[in-house]
């Protein structure tokens, strides 16, 4: 299903992106519009699934989620993956992100945990209870240059 979205859709998509918290008001200011079509635009927007979510971005450090890791994950499922392993994968807290590849493995995980101890506690006893899992090769981030959910909102 193609969903059309005209230059002020786009406009109120960027605007959000950068502020999730900006006030219907500011965002009337921001496109010289009335209050009541912006806020229709919106609802009509999030009712197109085009905007799916509201939230806060925490820094991980402050809740001790230092550790930042990518895991190559290859099922025993093969290609033709029924859907368990990436079920049982999203189900795990620290999972952040869960990826179908193409290649040898099968799947990439994002997660999050506090340290090297609670990362291989992760992968003893959760990633190791998953029956398909054949196995892993994980990456350790040492620094993180950039990291943003923000898509490229494009101008018409």
């Amino acid at each position: 299903m193609e969903i059309t979205l005209d230059n002020t859709d786009l406009q109120i998509l960027d605007l959000m992106q950068s502020n999730a918290r900006i006030s219907n008001a500011d965002l009337a200011r921001e496109l010289n519009m009335a209050p009541s079509a912006v806020l229709e635009r919106v609802k009509k927007l999030e009712n197109k699934n085009v905007i799916v979510r509201y939230s806060a971005q925490v820094n991980p450090a402050a809740i001790q989620q230092k550790l930042l890791a990518f895991i190559f994950i290859r099922s025993s499922e093969g290609f033709s993956c029924s859907g368990d392993t990436s079920k049982a994968l999203a189900q795990i807290p620290e999972v952040q992100e869960v990826h179908h590849i193409a290649g040898e493995d099968c799947y990439l995980i994002k997660v999050r945990t506090a340290d090297s101890a609670s990362l291989m506690h992760l992968m003893r006893n959760s990633l190791q209870k998953i029956p398909n899992i054949s196995s892993t090769k994980t990456t350790i981030v040492l620094e993180t240059v950039k990291e943003q959910q923000q898509l490229v909102i494009p101008k018409k």
